[in-house]
C-alpha cells in the first residue's frame, strides 16, 4: 500500500470517528426565525451563534460599513440593559462573546457551558427587538472604527494594496467596497441611517440561530421558541443585487505607500459554488488553488519560493462559499534583487502551466487529501461545525450542503481543474495590484 493510499484510508477513518454523532436538525419558527441545531456531545460545551443576512455586499455607496458599525453598536445597551452589559454578563457566566462582519452577514457568538446557553439566548433575543441606538454612543464607536480602519488598513501597505485591488477588480459588485467602509462613509453615516439598517435587517425571520454542541435538539427548540417565538416577524426588504459587468480587459493598479517591502496581487473572476454554472466548477477551484498553495510542497512554495527564488513567499486563495462571484487571488513578495515584472511573469507561468498541462495524478490525489483532510479536522471544531452551517444558510445555499464538500472534492478530475484554469484563469481579463513601497517616516513599522 503506498503512504497516500494510506494516509486517504486515515482520513476516510478521521471522518467517521470525529463527525458528530447525529446529523443537523433544522426548524423554522413561527415568525420566520430558521434554527439549526448541531448536536455534539464530546465536552459539556455549547456555542451559540446568530447569524443576520446582511454584511458589507448589502451596503451601497454613502453607507459603506454601517454593518459593521452597527454590530458595534449592538454592544451599547438596551432598554434592559446598559453599554457594556451583554459581555460583563456572559463574563459572569465563564463564557466567550464577540461578533464578526463579513461580505455576506453579520454574526453574533457565545461559548458556554451548556447549562448556561438561556442567558445567551435571552440576552440576544433582548437586543434583536430593543437595541438602544443612541448619538452619543454613535461617536465614540464611530472613533473607534476609524482608529481601526487607519491601524488595519491605511497604515498596512499591503490591507492598503488590497483594498485598491478589489475596487478594481469588481466594477459593480458590491464585492469592491471594504467590509470595513470607505473612510468618508464611517464619518458621515448618522444615529438615523443606523436605526433604518437595524430596523430592517435585524428581524428573526431574516436570522439564522446555529446551536452546536452538548444540547438536545427538543429541549433547544422549546428554549429558542421562549426566547425568540414572541418577537415580531417584519416584511425583510430584498436587497438589490448589482451583479459584475464582464470585464472586457485587463485592469492594472499600483499603490505608492510607506513600506519596506513590494508586493503584487494577481486575481482572476471566478464563480462561487452559489454562482457556479456546475458545482463541479467551485470545488475544482479549490483544488486548484489548493496546488499552487496548499502546503510547504505545493507549487508556489516549492518552485518559486525554494525553487526558483524569485518570491520571498507566495500564496494563492479563493472563496467557495459567497453570496456572488468570487476572485481566485495570487500574490507573492519578491525576493531580494527581483523586480516586480519578474515576479509577475513568474506568477502568470504558474497560471499557464494549469491551463496548458493536466495536473499528474499522483499530485491532484494528494492535494484533494490535504484539502479533505483540512475539512474533516476543522469540523472537530465545534465552533467551526457551527460556522459552516451558519455560512451556508446565510448566503443562501443552505446548511444541507455541507456535506457535499468531501464528494465534491473527492470527484474532481485533472481535466476539471484544467477547465477551469481554462475557462476562468484568462490573461486578457486579469487584474494586477502592485504596492510600490515609498520612503517610510521614523515612526513607521510598515510592512
Amino acid at each position: 500500500m503506498t503512504r497516500l493510499a494510506a494516509f486517504s484510508i486515515l482520513i476516510s477513518l478521521a471522518f467517521a470517528t470525529t463527525a458528530a454523532p447525529n446529523a443537523p436538525q433544522a426548524f423554522k419558527l413561527d415568525n420566520g426565525l430558521t434554527l439549526i441545531v448541531q448536536e455534539d456531545h464530546r465536552a459539556p460545551v455549547v456555542v451559540s451563534q446568530l447569524w443576520y443576512k446582511t454584511g458589507a455586499s448589502y451596503e451601497h455607496a454613502g453607507i459603506t460599513g454601517i454593518s459593521h458599525l452597527l454590530e458595534h453598536m449592538m454592544f451599547k445597551g438596551t432598554n434592559k440593559h446598559g453599554p457594556g452589559e451583554f459581555s460583563r454578563l456572559i463574563a459572569q457566566e465563564g463564557g466567550r462573546e464577540n461578533a464578526f462582519t463579513g461580505r455576506d452577514y453579520t454574526a453574533y457568538f457565545q461559548r458556554l457551558e451548556k447549562s448556561r446557553l438561556g442567558v445567551a439566548l435571552a440576552l440576544e433575543a433582548d437586543r434583536m427587538q430593543y437595541l438602544r441606538l443612541d448619538g452619543a454612543e454613535l461617536e465614540k464607536e464611530r472613533q473607534v472604527v476609524l482608529e481601526e480602519r487607519r491601524l488595519r488598513t491605511e497604515d498596512n501597505p499591503r490591507a492598503l494594496t488590497s483594498e485598491g485591488f478589489y475596487a478594481t477588480a469588481f466594477q459593480t459588485s458590491p464585492y469592491r467596497h471594504p467590509i470595513i467602509g470607505w473612510q468618508q462613509d464611517i464619518q458621515a453615516i448618522g444615529i438615523n441611517d443606523l436605526r433604518a439598517w437595524y430596523q430592517r435587517w435585524y428581524a428573526p425571520d431574516n436570522a439564522v440561530l446555529v446551536i452546536a454542541g452538548d444540547v438536545d435538539t427538543s429541549a433547544i427548540r422549546a428554549l429558542a421558541a421562549h426566547h425568540f417565538g414572541t418577537i415580531p416577524a417584519t416584511t425583510t426588504v430584498p436587497v438589490v443585487t448589482h451583479e459584475e459587468v464582464p470585464q472586457r480587459g485587463a485592469k492594472r493598479l499600483q499603490v505608492a505607500a510607506p513600506a519596506r517591502l513590494p508586493y503584487l496581487l494577481l486575481g482572476y473572476k471566478s464563480p462561487s459554488l452559489k454562482t457556479a454554472a456546475e458545482p463541479w466548477e467551485a470545488y475544482a477551484l479549490t483544488v486548484l488553488a489548493s496546488i499552487l498553495d496548499g502546503d510547504d510542497s505545493s507549487r508556489l512554495a516549492r518552485e518559486l519560493v525554494r525553487g526558483s527564488e524569485i518570491a520571498a513567499s507566495a500564496s494563492a486563495s479563493y472563496s467557495l462559499y459567497q453570496r456572488l462571484d468570487s476572485l481566485l487571488v495570487l500574490s507573492a513578495i519578491p525576493a531580494p534583487s527581483i523586480g516586480m515584472p519578474a515576479l509577475e511573469q513568474a506568477l502568470r507561468a504558474q497560471v499557464a502551466r494549469l491551463r496548458n498541462a493536466l495536473v499528474n495524478e499522483r499530485e491532484l490525489a494528494r492535494i484533494k487529501t490535504q484539502v479533505i483532510a483540512s475539512n474533516v479536522y476543522e469540523r472537530d471544531s465545534i465552533f467551526y461545525q457551527a460556522m459552516q452551517l451558519g455560512m451556508l444558510e446565510t448566503v443562501g445555499l443552505g446548511w444541507q450542503r455541507r456535506d457535499e464538500f468531501v464528494a465534491g472534492i473527492s470527484t474532481i478530475t485533472a481535466a476539471q481543474v484544467q477547465a477551469v484554469a481554462r475557462k476562468y484563469l484568462r490573461p486578457e481579463y486579469a487584474t494586477v495590484a502592485v504596492l510600490k513601497p515609498q520612503k517610510m517616516a521614523g515612526n513607521q513599522h510598515g510592512e
